[in-house]
């Protein structure tokens, strides 16, 4: 009884939040009962912080997609679907962020550090978004990450010092959220660095193997989120 009287409040947020993105068409169905099975698990391992984390990417990469959508419509910018969000979208960035939440659930003793890593993965997640919404409508000049000559707006692997600095910024709301939720400290930078690499690495990504189609937009989230998380937990056993 305890135990569901313990979820009775995470459920009824995570089941508003999906009413919320079904009736705005923010995901498809399956990607509402995906969403939901992973903030369970993100509650479990981290509580109310992680829903927060979780609420705190989705809010931002929400309205930085819906941000100018006509004139990124017009320039052949705008997500596929309308931005709905399908069930494989919704793994690709918070499926590492549940398996954490499993990790910190079931062996209590790793929790922090879990924790720790789900912030980072939401980091990277959260920085990736904002650069790629927002650099396309703000940035002035487009680089290929690898060469750094210029490029072509919206293509796999361009950014943007624009972008760039919109995802760092994106980071430090997710790192101050964290450090609100457990304390102020170091963490703050790991995360800042966490979401930067993560960032850089779904770039470098996108510049060499998505554009040759040997991985997918889904595939190099995942491991942009995998890389954020495994970049703050370094960074906390080496500092």
């Amino acid at each position: 009884m305890s135990v569901l009287l313990r979820l009775g409040l995470p459920v009824l947020l995570l089941g508003v939040g999906m009413a919320y993105s079904l009736r705005t068409g923010k995901l498809t169905p399956a990607g509402v009962w995906t969403g939901g099975l992973l903030g369970l698990l993100i509650f479990l391992g981290s509580g109310f912080a992680g829903i927060g984390f979780l609420a705190l990417f989705f809010g931002l990469g929400s309205a930085a997609s819906a941000w100018k959508a006509a004139d990124k419509r017009r320039l052949g910018l705008a997500e596929a679907n309308e931005g709905r969000r399908t069930a494989g979208q919704v793994l690709a960035n918070a499926g590492v962020a549940g398996l954490l939440g499993l990790l910190g659930w079931q062996l209590p003793a790793y929790a922090p550090l879990a924790q720790l890593m789900l912030a980072g993965s939401f980091a990277a997640a959260t920085a990736d978004t904002l650069a790629s919404e927002l650099g396309n409508v703000y940035g002035r000049r487009y680089y290929n990450v690898l060469t750094w000559r210029p490029d072509t707006r919206g293509d796999n692997g361009v950014v943007s010092v624009e972008g760039t600095v919109l995802g760092l910024a994106g980071s430090a709301l997710v790192a101050g959220a964290y450090c609100v939720s457990f304390g102020w400290g170091p963490a703050f930078g790991w995360l800042l660095v966490a979401g930067t690499v993560g960032n850089l690495v779904d770039s470098v990504l996108g510049a060499t193997l998505e554009r040759r189609h040997f991985v997918t937009n889904n595939v190099v989230n995942f491991i942009n989120t995998l890389v954020g998380a495994c970049t703050a937990a370094g960074l906390a056993a080496l500092l």
